[in-house]
């Protein structure tokens, strides 16, 4: 599904899909866009969404807004990687942005929930890299919740009931990290991204890149 960068010394890397998921509130969304902002190579997977725009939000940029019947077209006309039914909203992954961006050989960062990284995984297990975000307790989860003005009392409700759920599926990930901190939240997610890169595996063409240094070290 992927194709490697381009490299001179003939070492190129696999590109690879980069998931963050938490319970709304926890940060994944703030740490998603830290982490394209400091990361060139690195680009945002744009969702499409039922649910209505958010003061600020811009199309194309946050999410690509569209109805009901629009989704369900796309459904029926495979075009999305995954999508799933969040707080009576649908979401889901345009394919052909991702896979345009995966052929080029760059990361693809997602900022979905666990149900759509499932998706993700059995699609290309080995591109998939997953971080679930854990807020540090449920009393700053509700804070982040009331004051981000985003949504009535009984939104909020329903999305403290959904964090409990949420958080059972953490053990589907590769990794943890609990944001206490937003800059150390990031470091560690920073981190994970950059150690995931430079795994061997990924390093398309590394064999025959030492073997040619083996042979000259041997003349």
């Amino acid at each position: 599904m992927t194709k490697a960068m381009h490299n001179p010394n003939g070492v190129e890397r696999r590109g690879l899909m980069f998931v963050l998921s938490s319970p709304s509130g926890a940060g994944k969304t703030t740490l998603s866009r830290m982490l394209v902002s400091e990361t060139p190579e690195l680009e945002m997977s744009v969702s499409a969404t039922t649910r209505p725009m958010r003061p600020g939000e811009i199309e194309g940029r946050d999410y690509y807004f569209v109805d009901r019947s629009k989704f369900d077209a796309m459904i029926a006309a495979d075009e999305f990687l995954e999508w799933a039914n969040v707080f009576d909203n649908r979401y889901g992954t345009p394919r052909a942005a991702v896979e345009t961006a995966l052929a080029a050989g760059r990361d693809v960062l997602f900022d979905i929930d666990w149900q759509g990284t499932q998706q993700l995984r059995s699609r290309a297990p080995n591109d998939v890299v997953s971080v679930f975000i854990l807020p540090p307790s449920v009393q700053a989860l509700e804070h982040r919740l009331h004051t981000r003005a985003q949504d009535s009392d009984e939104v909020i409700r329903g999305r403290m009931r959904k964090a409990g759920d949420e958080m059972s599926r953490f053990d589907a990930y590769d990794y943890i990290v609990v944001n206490d901190n937003i800059g150390m939240a990031f470091e560690s997610v920073r981190a994970i991204l950059r150690a995931e890169q430079l795994k061997r595996a990924r390093q398309v063409g590394l064999d025959a890149f030492v073997q040619r240094m083996r042979l000259e070290l041997e003349r």
